[in-house]
């Protein structure tokens, strides 16, 4: 198991991956998995212009690295980790966003695509990185605290309380 960054290697397992989430109706998590892969190689250099800072999406902070959860050839999961944070971010964001198929949940790849995008931040040069779950979300509250996640204060949205925690990495 390993995270790679995204490329035309990986296109039809991407898809299935992203047809898996799609068909669960659920919400998209993180942000890089909304955007549309119809055209696959329009998909990779927006992620990749994400991850040089250039002209990012309004309101979004111009450096994310997007990494693809691989196991036996299949992509399980994706990870988008925050270079460094805006206020809002801080408050309700944190650097670091995973999600995992919802065929493949409930089978610890999640705590392991937090533990692998820990050692990327540290690659990155981030001593420590913010988490944030909704404090109704035991099982993110679970994986961040296997991973060393170290409570902070909580944070209203004004729809939502937020969990906080930090990581050392």
């Amino acid at each position: 198991m390993f995270l790679v960054k995204p490329s035309t290697h990986y296109e039809n397992q991407y898809m299935d991956f992203y047809n898996d989430w799609k068909s669960s109706e659920e919400e998209m998590v993180p942000f890089v998995i909304k955007k549309e892969p119809i055209n696959f190689q329009s998909m990779l250099d927006y992620l990749l212009d994400c991850e040089k800072g250039i002209e990012p999406p309004e309101n979004w902070i111009p450096e994310n690295s997007t990494y693809w959860l691989i196991d036996n050839q299949e992509v399980i999961g994706v990870v988008n980790i925050r270079h460094y944070l805006t206020k809002p971010l801080f408050n309700a964001g944190g650097h670091i966003g995973y999600g995992i198929r919802p065929s493949k949940r409930n089978n610890g790849y999640a705590t392991q695509i937090l533990s692998l995008a820990l050692e990327k931040a540290r690659d990155l040069n981030l001593d420590k990185v913010l988490l944030v779950c909704h404090s109704t979300n035991t099982a993110s509250k679970k994986i961040i605290l296997k991973n060393g996640g170290e409570m902070d204060n909580d944070y209203n949205d004004g729809e939502n309380i937020l969990n906080r925690f930090w990581i050392y990495c």
